[in-house]
């Protein structure tokens, strides 16, 4: 199941970039893990998967030396602060900072087991109020307190879009975190490395390569459905 998803999956990034014009490059895919057992995990790093997601900060814990040394964990879901020491010497990417005492946590944290942090702020762009994330309007100010923290980088931003039948309904969110991260460069602002945008999860991931995504988020379309209890 997981190698036919993953084919099919991989022709629809190709396409999607086929159509925005892209290299196929430009895009990378994040296996999202999240409940499912290391097994699958497995299967998949076997295809070729090197990027997995994780939600929960237990269960990345748990995953971490079960997988192989050279797998990029990324930390996909609301991190609470109290959890941050746990994780900042084992993953490769923080997708889901929305404040600066987030950040200022991960600093403090990451100076102390001295390593560097690379992370993305994570933006509410269509205003859910279930979903964290900073305002669209405040996120350029958040990049600039972030940047002044040591042993942290912002490398971009990353939104979680809504649920929608009809992922062309998402369009608008995409482009407009992309005309923020283009706002942001021109800012040209130290310590800033803007090079990712994570956004697309596997309802809508093509509308978001066709906007610019640099990360694909895909679960349900690589794992399938079903929910697995982790032992």
């Amino acid at each position: 199941m997981i190698r036919d998803n993953l084919c099919a999956v991989e022709e629809n990034i190709s396409a999607a970039c086929d159509r925005s014009g892209r290299a196929r490059g430009d895009v990378k895919l994040i296996a999202v893990s999240k409940t499912k057992p290391v097994e699958m995990l497995k299967e998949a790093y076997d295809l070729g998967c090197r990027d997995f997601g994780e939600n929960k900060v237990q269960e990345l814990i748990d995953k971490y030396d079960k997988m192989p040394s050279d797998v990029r964990w990324h930390m996909i879901g609301h991190l609470q602060r109290n959890k941050v020491k746990y994780i900042v010497d084992k993953v490769y990417m923080i997708h889901s900072v929305d404040s600066l005492r987030l950040a200022e946590e991960i600093s403090k944290e990451a100076v102390k087991k001295n390593v560097t942090v690379s992370v993305l702020v994570e933006v509410n762009v269509a205003k859910e109020e279930s979903k964290f994330g900073t305002d669209a309007e405040e996120t350029v100010s958040l990049v600039e307190e972030i940047a002044k923290l040591p042993n942290i980088v912002v490398k971009g931003l990353m939104t979680i879009a809504p649920y929608v039948e009809d992922s062309e309904e998402n369009r608008l969110y995409f482009a407009k975190l992309k005309q923020i991260y283009v706002d942001i460069i021109h800012k040209n602002i130290d310590n800033i490395c803007m090079e990712e945008l994570s956004m697309g999860m596997t309802g809508d991931y093509e509308v978001a390569i066709e906007e610019g995504a640099t990360y694909i988020r895909v679960g349900t379309g690589i794992f399938g459905e079903r929910q697995y209890t982790i032992v």
